[in-house]
């Protein structure tokens, strides 16, 4: 294994080993506006949302590397204390990345990538009107994290007003993943598209699962089953029954037999089709 102690490799290459590895990360497209009014339109992946009540966002327009300048977006921020994160969707994501070009002071982003402005209700920065979601801030508080390039600075938001297309929204009134097709940022040139990714795995906050380590031995060192596969059977709150074993038994014992290796493979297969109870029937049966 490759250990690398941060300060003994340039910022550069830390940089890259970070952002390959931590990822992918949502997109903060971040309007902003100067002392002046001028517009500025960049994106930036070190983004999340933090609380829901209050609803706060953090973004940070770290230093940059080479040269060790900040971001206008950084400098409008402090001048202004507003900010519309704009969420970016695979619709968008070719001018997107045009707009990070690094464009002279001044110069209008929206125009440059092809956006429409539109006005905010709370705030004074533009909207991005192409964008499936926009959301309006202000600006908390800016923690600086360091002088040196590559230094994060933390621009902590409270959003202000939500915006959702309603196209992206389904019949209960919830956001549709699906429709909304969000795209992350990974390491180098790299992107992902959620919507060609999405899988699904129950959260154990209203269930109890036994857990790894209430599962038999002779299942636990299984060659065949994975970790993944160790963890699905430890999200149930319950085995099943003998009774429930037997009678499942009796419909695919000859699959099986009493051989392992082809047990732990019968239930593998249960187990890729999310049908983790047959997946313990085919292990607990004689």
């Amino acid at each position: 294994m490759l250990s690398i102690n941060p300060k003994d490799i340039p910022t550069s290459k830390l940089h890259h080993y970070l952002l390959s590895v931590v990822a992918p990360r949502p997109i903060a497209f971040a309007s902003t506006i100067d002392a002046d009014g001028n517009p500025n339109l960049s994106p930036f992946s070190f983004f999340n949302v933090f609380s829901a009540n209050p609803p706060i966002l953090i973004f940070s327009p770290a230093r940059r590397v080479r040269g060790n300048t900040t971001k206008h977006t950084l400098e409008n921020a402090k001048a202004t204390n507003e900010v519309v994160i704009n969420i970016v969707n695979y619709d968008i994501v070719q001018q997107m990345s045009l707009s990070s070009t690094e464009y002279p002071k001044g110069i209008n982003e929206f125009e440059k990538a092809g956006f429409t402005m539109l006005a905010s209700e709370k705030v004074k920065p533009f909207r991005v009107a192409e964008s499936p979601v926009q959301l309006e801030c202000k600006v908390k508080e800016i923690i600086e994290l360091g002088n040196e390039g590559g230094a994060g600075n933390l621009v902590i938001c409270e959003v202000v007003k939500l915006h959702i297309n309603e196209a992206f929204l389904d019949k209960e009134g919830n956001v549709d993943q699906q429709k909304l097709d969000l795209v992350a940022r990974a390491g180098g040139s790299l992107y992902t598209r959620a919507k060609e990714g999405f899988f699904e795995i129950p959260k154990p906050l209203t269930t109890l699962g036994i857990g790894v380590n209430a599962i038999p031995s002779e299942i636990r060192n299984s060659s065949i089953l994975t970790g993944n596969d160790l963890g699905m059977l430890g999200n149930v709150e319950t085995i099943p029954s003998d009774e429930d074993v037997n009678k499942f038994a009796k419909e695919h014992f000859n699959y099986v037999g009493n051989n392992s290796t082809k047990k732990h493979t019968f239930a593998k297969a249960f187990l890729e089709k999310n049908d983790v109870i047959s997946a313990w029937k085919v292990l607990l049966m004689n």
